[in-house]
């Protein structure tokens, strides 16, 4: 929520500038505390931006739909790498990456194995929330080097159809792409409002600047992301050794409407991993709580 903090300090100010100016701190304040941002060329076509900084054991950062390295993890970059490598990409398709491959969830995960091998990193940690906790799923199936995962708010191969049909009734929508994918700033504010705890209000000129900066670039590539999901979890599901999966950690709101609790516990159960349930916080848990994920992240990889 910081970014929305600072978002409101500056409503006085054209919408275009409020909404380029807190990006703008948020990517100074990074780069103050050793920050570079790199971008790595894929295989398929295309390129993957990243932030990367400090030292230590590497923790790679995976973040949701709709936002970016930036938007979903600042204040965590921020604070483990004092002690940690860091390492958070943006997406294919979102902030400043894009690819030529298809749109599904194997061209993330192969993008991100991608970077992996580029930095030549022996031993990874991954941490993804939401739609980068199901990239994160497939990389501790397929990509040996990773050590330890850490999933938020994000239930893996346990997301049945029937809880597809679940939230598109609790949104009120006819397919999961008309919540994660809006077309309108208006769209965009009912996602907005249930993936974060108290979301502010503010002016309509804000809401379309945001839109247009983050959400309203590639609409048909993140369709089909969404659209897919089934069937990447399907393949996921049929190549899964629970034995063989490395170590992980839950971490859950107590009020996620997005993906309930009882998906947590059910994937904890599945996984026999642990859960840290936030009370009262809703599905945006890594801007909400950065101090609780930051914690909870330094104490397991340690």
């Amino acid at each position: 929520m910081r970014h929305i903090s600072l978002l409101l300090v500056t409503l006085f100010m054209t919408a275009c500038s409020a909404v380029d100016i807190v990006d703008s701190r948020e990517q100074s304040a990074l780069q103050k505390a050793g920050f570079e941002q790199s971008q790595l060329s894929l295989h398929e076509g295309g390129e993957l931006n990243y932030w990367q900084a400090g030292e230590g054991k590497t923790v790679l950062l995976i973040h949701g739909f709709g936002g970016t390295a930036v938007t979903s993890w600042q204040q965590v970059m921020l604070e483990l790498s004092q002690d940690y490598r860091v390492i958070a990409p943006d997406l294919a398709w979102f902030g400043q990456s894009v690819s030529n491959g298809k749109p599904s969830l194997a061209t993330q995960s192969q993008a991100i194995m991608q970077l992996i091998d580029s930095l030549d990193l022996d031993k990874v940690n991954v941490v993804g929330i939401s739609y980068g906790g199901f990239v994160t799923f497939d990389l501790m199936i397929n990509e040996p080097k990773v050590d330890k995962a850490v999933l938020l708010a994000s239930p893996g191969v346990l997301f049945s159809d029937n809880a597809l049909l679940q939230m598109n009734q609790r949104f009120e929508v006819d397919d999961p792409s008309d919540i994660f994918v809006p077309e309108t700033p208006k769209q965009m504010r009912r996602l907005l409002d249930a993936t974060f705890v108290d979301f502010p209000w503010y002016p309509g000129f804000i809401d379309a600047r945001i839109f247009d900066k983050y959400f309203a670039d590639y609409l048909d590539e993140k369709r089909q992301l969404i659209e897919g999901l089934p069937a990447d979890r399907d393949r996921i599901a049929a190549n899964i050794s629970v034995d063989s999966l490395p170590p992980s950690v839950l971490i859950w709101g107590e009020n996620d409407k997005v993906f309930p609790l009882s998906s947590g516990i059910q994937l904890a159960d599945y996984l026999t991993a642990p859960i840290v349930v936030i009370p009262q916080g809703a599905h945006g848990i890594s801007n909400d709580y950065p101090e609780i994920i930051s914690q909870t992240i330094r104490a397991f990889v340690q």
